[in-house]
């Protein structure tokens, strides 16, 4: 089953991740990154690793020839919610545009599976809990909107392919992705982060002072806001599983990834706490505009349709592994 896959945005925390299971699982990997927010040293020694913009066609053609590629994972792109509302060009220019210029690439050689980093950020405020795909999409900020016009984007070209030259597509919706690598030696390492696992891990290995719970007035058990919580490597395995369900011929789709099970923000801090054995500061803040009271995934659709099986649902192990990598790359 083994090919040539290219993974845009490979130097990344997912990225990387996945980059290590696809390698694991017997794969070629080639990296494509412009190192804005990864890591030349997260990418896996056996894979070919390339500088530069996942939206470069020329680039890209020089990559599809010398290498042979048969597939494309997409996880290139800005993620920063408040960031999207200050500079929302620079959001669509490298989400929308660069992915065009991806999509259009990989049509004119032939490339016929790619799967896409989406996010459960085109759910908006769900209209209800947990969120099946099927669910109405009403993305409230510039980031959510761009993932959501990607999916659009891959949905369109497929409908368009025929048996000739086909095209089928998988967008994975991530909920909050958590933790670091259970086997060690890959973590987040994004510079300024704002996730909250990844900050409240600074904050007890003493590299920031305090961390801000935005909000605790929500209607949650204790005021604050529920997330669903998946481990990385939870999620890389579920880009392995769905990149062998385009090889084997399966259908292309839009699915969920979480656990399907919510964590408010106190016991995701209690929980760091614990793990850390540090009771570190937290910071009471307002809420921030546009922020769901909870978001929680259903996963029916990938346990069912693909296959996928989480080992790593374990609040505990979720946030050891993130503070434990946070203690190695701070030394």
């Amino acid at each position: 089953m083994a090919g040539t896959i290219l993974v845009t945005g490979g130097a990344g925390y997912i990225g990387s991740h996945t980059t290590r299971h696809l390698v694991d699982e017997g794969f070629n990997v080639v990296v494509l990154d412009n190192l804005y927010s990864g890591h030349r040293w997260a990418v896996h020694d056996s894979a070919e690793f390339i500088e530069g913009n996942a939206g470069d066609q020329s680039l890209l053609a020089d990559i599809f020839n010398r290498f042979g590629i048969d597939a494309v994972i997409h996880f290139a792109g800005h993620i920063v919610v408040p960031e999207s509302v200050e500079q929302p060009l620079k959001y669509y220019r490298n989400n929308c545009v660069v992915s065009q210029n991806l999509v259009e690439s990989c049509r004119l050689v032939g490339i016929d599976k790619m799967l896409f980093s989406s996010s459960a950020a085109v759910y908006g405020i769900p209209e209800k809990i947990p969120a099946v795909e099927t669910d109405r999409v009403q993305p409230i900020n510039p980031y959510g909107r761009t993932k959501l016009i990607t999916e659009w984007l891959l949905q369109d070209i497929a409908a368009s392919a025929d048996a000739a030259n086909p095209f089928r597509f998988l967008a994975l919706r991530y909920f909050n992705v958590a933790g670091a690598a259970v086997k060690g030696g890959l973590g987040q390492a994004t510079p300024e982060a704002t996730h909250l696992l990844k900050v409240a891990c600074e904050v007890a290995t003493g590299k920031r002072e305090s961390i801000k719970v935005f909000g605790a007035d929500y209607d949650t058990p204790d005021g604050t806001c529920i997330r669903d919580y998946i481990h990385v490597d939870d999620l890389a395995s579920a880009h392995v599983v769905g990149l062998k369900h385009l090889i084997d011929g399966g259908d292309g789709g839009i699915f969920n990834c979480g656990y399907g099970r919510g964590l408010s923000v106190q016991e995701i801090l209690d929980t760091v706490a614990k793990v850390s054995n540090v009771d570190f500061p937290r910071e009471l803040s307002d809420r921030r505009a546009g922020d769901p009271p909870a978001l929680i995934a259903d996963t029916n659709k990938i346990r069912e349709q693909l296959g996928w099986e989480p080992k790593y649902n374990d609040t505990e192990l979720i946030c050891r592994t993130a503070f434990e990598w946070e203690q190695q790359y701070k030394a």
